[in-house]
C-alpha cells in the first residue's frame, strides 16, 4: 500500500466521521432520538415555520415558471448551465412542476375547490409543519452536508469491504450499504438523496438505484414509534420494530429478483455497461487495505473546500427546484383520492379475503388500509385507530403501513422528482408487491404474539 500524507488522512477521516455523526447515529435530544441533521433540519423549520409556507408556495412557482420558459429554449451543446440544469426538464416533468405550482397557490391562498386546500390534503403537505415545508430545510442541510459522506473516501472505504455481502445478497455495489444505512436508521427521505446523487454521479446503474431507493428507504426510528403508538400498542415496540427489520431483509431479498426491479437495466446513467471490473481485488491487496487506499485516493483529490460548498449549494438548488414541485403535485392527488373518494376502499377489496385466509380478525375494515398506504405511511393507522378494537389486526396494520415503504406523499413523490428510472406504474407494482409478500410474514408473527 503507497504512502499518504497526514493531511490525506486528515481530509478522509475528519469529514467521514462527522459525515456519520450526522447522517446516520440517532442522538437524544430531550425526549427523543433522532440523526442530528434530522434535528438540524427540525429545529430551522421551527424557527422560519410562519414564513414556509409562502416560501415555500414561491419556490414551486419560480420552478414551474423556469420549466415552462426552458421548454422553448435549445438545449446547449456544451455542459448545460446552472439554469438548463435546474429548468430543462421533458414537457411532462414541466406540467408536472405546474401542476404542483398551483396546488401551492390553492393551498397557500385558499382558493379553487376545498378538495385540494383542505388541512388533510394539501394543505397537509404545504402546513407550517407540513411534509413540504419541512423538505425545503431537510433539503438545506442534506444538500449541503452530502459531501461529507460523498467526497472524502467514506463510500470507497466500506463499498470495497461490503461488497461481498451487498453483491451476492442484493444485486447491490458495496458502497450502497452506506445509503442503506443512512435511510434505515436516519430517514428514508435522505437515503434516496444519497442514492439519487450517487446515480447521477455515474457510481450506481439503473437497476442499482431503482432497488436502493424502494428497498431501503425504511422510515425512522422515531416515526416508526408514532406509528406504532396511534394504535395504542406502544408497550408492543420492540416487537413490532424486530418485525419490521426482519420483513425489510427479506423483501430486501426478494424485490430485487423480480418485476419490475429485475428488468431494469444494469447500465449507469452516461450508458455505459455494469462490467463489475471495479468490484475486483488488486494483486496483493485484501479489502481492508484496497478500500482504504481507493478511500485516501478520493480525499487526496478533494481539498478544495470552495468547491464542496458551491457543489453543496448546487445539490440544494436541485433539491428544492427539482423534488418539491412533484412532493406537492403528486401527494396532493394521492391524498385527494385517499380523503374524498373510495378509490382506495375498492382497491382494498381484494386483501379482504387474503386478510381473512391468514387469520387477520376484522378483515373487511382492514382492507382498505393495505391499499391507503400508498397516499401516505400514516394513513392506514389512522383509518384503524378507534374503528379496529383486535391487537393481531392493529399490530399487522401497524407494520403493514411501515414495510410498505412507497407512499405518495413523501418517498413516492421523491423518487418521482429525482433521475433514478422508476415511474408511477412501477412505484404502485412495488408497493402492491412488498404488501402481498410482507403480509404472511407479519400475519405469522402478529399470530405468535397474540
Amino acid at each position: 500500500m503507497k504512502k499518504h500524507s497526514t493531511s490525506t488522512w486528515l481530509y478522509f477521516l475528519v469529514p467521514s466521521i462527522l459525515g456519520i455523526i450526522l447522517f446516520m447515529i440517532p442522538l437524544k435530544f430531550g425526549d427523543e432520538w433522532k440523526v442530528p441533521i434530522a434535528k438540524f433540519a427540525a429545529i430551522l423549520s421551527g424557527w422560519v415555520e410562519p414564513a414556509m409556507p409562502m416560501a415555500a408556495m414561491i419556490l414551486i412557482s419560480i420552478a414551474a415558471i423556469g420549466s415552462l420558459v426552458f421548454l422553448f429554449v435549445p438545449r446547449s451543446s456544451s455542459k448545460p448551465s446552472l439554469m438548463e440544469s435546474l429548468f430543462k426538464v421533458t414537457p411532462f416533468w414541466a406540467i408536472t412542476r405546474l401542476v404542483g405550482a398551483i396546488f401551492a397557490i390553492m393551498v397557500t391562498f385558499q382558493v379553487g375547490p376545498e378538495a385540494i386546500w383542505n388541512e388533510n390534503t394539501g394543505g397537509l403537505l404545504l402546513a407550517p409543519d407540513g411534509l413540504v415545508s419541512f423538505l425545503f430545510t431537510i433539503f438545506l442541510f442534506a444538500g449541503l452536508l452530502l459531501p461529507l459522506l460523498l467526497n472524502f473516501g467514506l463510500l470507497e472505504f466500506f463499498g470495497t469491504m461490503m461488497v461481498k455481502i451487498m453483491r451476492p445478497l442484493f444485486n447491490l455495489p458495496g458502497r450502497s450499504s452506506i445509503d442503506a444505512l443512512a435511510s434505515w436508521i436516519g430517514d428514508g427521505t435522505i437515503g434516496v438523496l444519497l442514492t439519487s446523487k450517487q446515480y447521477e454521479e455515474g457510481h450506481y446503474t439503473q437497476r442499482e438505484a431503482a432497488i436502493i431507493a424502494t428497498t431501503f428507504s425504511v422510515v425512522s426510528i422515531t416515526f416508526s414509534l408514532v406509528i406504532i403508538d396511534t394504535v395504542g400498542m406502544s408497550q408492543y415496540f420492540l416487537p413490532f420494530y424486530a418485525t419490521v427489520i426482519l420483513t425489510g431483509i427479506i423483501l430486501a431479498l426478494i424485490m430485487p429478483r423480480i418485476y419490475p426491479l429485475r428488468g431494469k437495466k444494469t447500465e449507469y446513467i452516461d450508458g455505459r455497461k455494469f462490467t463489475g471490473s471495479d468490484e475486483k481485488l488488486p494483486a496483493g491487496y485484501n479489502v481492508f487495505s484496497h478500500g482504504l487506499e481507493y478511500a485516501l485516493d478520493t480525499a487526496s483529490k478533494n481539498r478544495s473546500i470552495g468547491k464542496i460548498f458551491t457543489d453543496g449549494m448546487k445539490n440544494v438548488l436541485d433539491m428544492w427546484i427539482g423534488v418539491a414541485p412533484v412532493v406537492m403535485a403528486f401527494g396532493t392527488i394521492a391524498l385527494v383520492l385517499a380523503e374524498y373518494t373510495s378509490v382506495f376502499t375498492i382497491l382494498g377489496k381484494p386483501f379482504e379475503p387474503i386478510l381473512a385466509v391468514l387469520g387477520i380478525p376484522e378483515a373487511a375494515e382492514a382492507a382498505q388500509t393495505m391499499v391507503v398506504g400508498f397516499a401516505d405511511m400514516f394513513l392506514p393507522v389512522i383509518l384503524a385507530d378507534g374503528v379496529i378494537t383486535s391487537p393481531i389486526t392493529l399490530f399487522t396494520i401497524a407494520t403493514i403501513s411501515v414495510v410498505q415503504l412507497i407512499y405518495m406523499s413523501e418517498v413516492g413523490g421523491l423518487i418521482l422528482g429525482t433521475k433514478i428510472p422508476l415511474n408511477i406504474l412501477d412505484l404502485i407494482i412495488i408497493f402492491l408487491l412488498r404488501t402481498l409478500i410482507a403480509l404472511p410474514i407479519v400475519a405469522g408473527v402478529a399470530h405468535l404474539l397474540f
